[in-house]
Formats: structure tokens, sequence, C-alpha cells
């Protein structure tokens, strides 16, 4: 029997997730009634808010398997419990670039990745290249820009 994978993530992309569970379920009575409504205009064949109502029906249906899936495989992992000198999930990492510019990023789960926030998932390629590695570590990841060149400044667990 094959074990069900646990998705690793901190409590705010939880809370977030469930968020987003609550609020489609929350919609799923509106699109009820805007079926009904629609259905009660007649001719089915043609009738464009039945459509659309069923067609977003599908949607937050899918959308609600999904993030039920998620949350039912949720291991949140709270950073400040964490500890140690490798670079783990959960991590923050200060990292000097080809330039010597530091740049800093928390290792989280895909869904909670946002670049832009300093949040990478752990499955990207320098999210992958970092994991285990120790302060003072160099790499050469390849991301889409091309090659890039980093060492490891600072590992933290905040």
């Amino acid at each position: 029997m094959a074990s069900i994978e646990k998705l690793p993530m901190l409590a705010a992309g939880y809370e977030k997730l469930t968020a987003e569970l609550r609020a489609l379920r929350d919609e799923r009575p509106l699109i009820v009634d805007a079926i009904e409504e629609a259905r009660a205009h007649g001719d089915l064949s043609e009738n464009a808010e039945y459509h659309s109502a069923k067609e977003r029906q599908g949607q937050v249906e899918a959308a609600i398997a999904d993030l039920e899936d998620r949350v039912s495989r949720a291991q949140i992992i709270d950073p400040t419990t964490l500890s140690g000198d490798k670079i783990i999930f959960g991590a923050t990492v200060t990292l000097l670039d080809d330039d010597d510019k530091p740049v800093r990023y928390q290792i989280v789960g895909p869904y909670e990745a946002d670049a832009k926030a300093g949040k990478i998932s752990y499955n990207s390629p320098l999210g992958r290249a970092l994991i285990g590695k120790r302060v003072g570590d160099e790499m050469e990841v390849s991301v889409p820009a091309g090659e890039r060149f980093y060492a490891v400044e600072k590992i933290e667990f905040i």
C-alpha cells in the first residue's frame, strides 16, 4: 500500500489554504442558486447563464477537491523549533550572489513559494541546490535566467 506523501508547509501557508477552501465552500450554495435561477429561464440549450454557472460549479468542485487533498496531507512546520547548521525546509538563508550582493530566501513548500516575497520552494532549482548546504558552501545553479553562483552566508530558523 502506498503511503500518503506529506506536504510540508508553514503555518501561514496552511492558513491561506484553509481560508481559500472555506471561501470556495461558501460559494457552493450561491452557484446552486444561480443554476436554479438560470433553469427557471427555460430552454437550457441556449441559456448562457446556466452553462456559465455549471462551468463555475465544475471549477469550484475541482478546486475544493484539490485543496481538501492538500490540507489533509499538510505537515505544518514551525521554523522556530528547528536548528542546526544545514539548510532544511523552513530555514531562512542569506546568500551572496555573483556580485557579492546579499539575497535572502526562506525555504517553503511549493504552494507557498513567492520569490518576490523571498520565499522559494524546496523543489525549485535553487531550493534543491540549497538543501543540505552549510555556511561557506558555494554552488552553481541553473535558473531560467542562466547559470548563477551563490555562497551561503547565513542560516537562520526564524
